[in-house]
């Protein structure tokens, strides 16, 4: 299963880019696909094809009407394992012994 975290913005189309941000977590929820939104990006867990899919929709959607975009992927694979969306921070909470930000 892979996690990608990744935050995608048109460049130069003003300071406020929540109106993009939006168009693309509209796309993500409508994948059906796990996902957690962050202030700095948004972490997609799925099958590789599928992930990835997801993010060049994405892309397609900001492109549109945009002349220069900014893609940043980051991604974890591991084999036979999913649901590490949560499973990632609870394993770290445990170690640390207590409830971390969130």
């Amino acid at each position: 299963m892979l996690l990608a975290h990744f935050s995608l913005f048109p460049i130069g189309k003003g300071v406020s880019l929540s109106p993009y941000v939006a168009r693309s977590l509209d796309i993500i929820d409508a994948s059906g696909l796990p996902y957690k939104l962050g202030p700095m990006g948004t972490t997609v867990e799925g099958e590789y094809d599928a992930v990835f899919a997801l993010i060049k929709q994405c892309f397609a959607a900001i492109s549109q009407d945009a002349e220069r975009v900014s893609l940043y992927v980051k991604v974890d694979w591991r084999k036979n394992k999913s649901g590490r969306l949560q499973s990632k921070i609870d394993s770290v909470e445990a170690k640390v012994g207590r409830d971390l930000s969130k």
